[in-house]
């Protein structure tokens, strides 16, 4: 018996869908489209999360895919008991404990939609869901236990919408930096 020379009716849609879905539907090497990246995080930040510069322990290593293992934000040391402040103004949007480590959210004022959303970790909350809250003020403070991290230490998050984003973006140069320049003497050089 001849095989059949033509496509079923369906498939044919299928293909032509296919072959003129035009460049938005893959690239021509085939490869899958990009994803659409976050917007750029803007310097909002007014204060580190812990008074002066705290070491940060673990930085931010960001999964390969959603539901990756990864480092979704970064861990600054920290002494039990020592205050958490808000980075930058915003809202408190959730102050509880999540799988038994007290957790703040802020959200935060002026940085686009969805906004920016800071997130700090063991933290013995001081503040409720819903207040407003400036840049420098305290959240609450770090608990001694709950961690992840060898020694005591906070969590520090950033997102926007579902995306996770590099908390240490959100700082400006001048508090990552560790303050101004310092002229020192040369020596052995005559004065002109």
């Amino acid at each position: 018996m001849r095989a059949k020379r033509y496509l079923h009716p369906v498939r044919a849609v299928l293909l032509g869908l296919l072959l003129t879905a035009g460049p938005s539907a893959r690239p021509a090497d085939g490869a899958p489209p990009p994803a659409p990246t976050a917007a750029p995080v803007p310097p909002a930040g007014r204060t580190w999360p812990l008074p002066g510069r705290p070491a940060v322990l673990r930085a931010w290593d960001p999964p390969p895919t959603p539901y990756a293992r990864g480092h979704r934000g970064v861990d600054l040391a920290a002494q039990p008991s020592a205050p958490v402040l808000a980075v930058a103004a915003g809202r408190v949007t959730f102050a509880g404990r999540v799988a038994g480590r007290g957790v703040i959210s802020v959200d935060l004022r002026g940085t686009g939609e969805p906004p920016l959303r800071t997130t700090y970790e063991p933290v013995r909350a001081s503040v409720r869901k819903g207040d407003e809250v400036a840049a420098g003020e305290v959240l609450g403070t770090v608990e001694p236990t709950g961690s992840h991290c060898p020694v005591t230490c906070v969590h520090w998050g950033l997102r926007r919408g579902g995306t996770y984003l590099d908390p240490l973006s959100l700082l400006p140069p001048w508090l990552l930096n560790g303050g101004p320049s310092v002229l020192l003497p040369v020596l052995g050089v005559p004065q002109p």
